[in-house]
């Protein structure tokens, strides 16, 4: 059974940073996209970054030049290092992945979702 869970979520001044992780386990594919999305009161899911099994990255327009996304394979971790954050980027984060090494930035492609971890930025 995979099992997604993010960590690192917490309050934050408006121009500050964090680093969010999400662990994953019981994953026995080969090819793989783990990508971050967020939900804010009264939002949309929004896909903001994901990284294949290729190694290739792909950002959402709203975070490039923001937020960067990594990995640490031997951990089985993902990770979403956000600078400049802005109160607008106050949401619940999610981490989710799927078994394709081809990411796009759609939630309803997600096969494995995590609980989501709180991100608050106050100005």
């Amino acid at each position: 059974q995979v099992q997604l869970a993010e960590f690192g979520g917490g309050s934050v001044q408006a121009g500050g940073s964090l680093k969010l992780s999400c662990e994953i386990s019981g994953y026995r594919f080969t090819s793989y996209c783990v990508a971050w999305f967020r939900q804010g009161p009264g939002k949309e899911r929004e896909g903001l970054a994901a990284i294949s099994s290729r190694g290739h990255t792909t950002y959402g327009d709203s975070v490039k030049g923001r937020f960067t996304i990594s990995e640490d394979s031997a951990k089985n971790t993902v990770y979403l290092q956000m600078h400049n954050l802005k109160p607008e980027d106050t949401a619940m984060y999610y981490c989710a992945s799927q078994s394709v090494d081809y990411c796009r930035l759609v939630a309803i492609s997600f096969d494995w979702w995590g609980q989501g971890t709180q991100v608050t930025v106050v100005s």
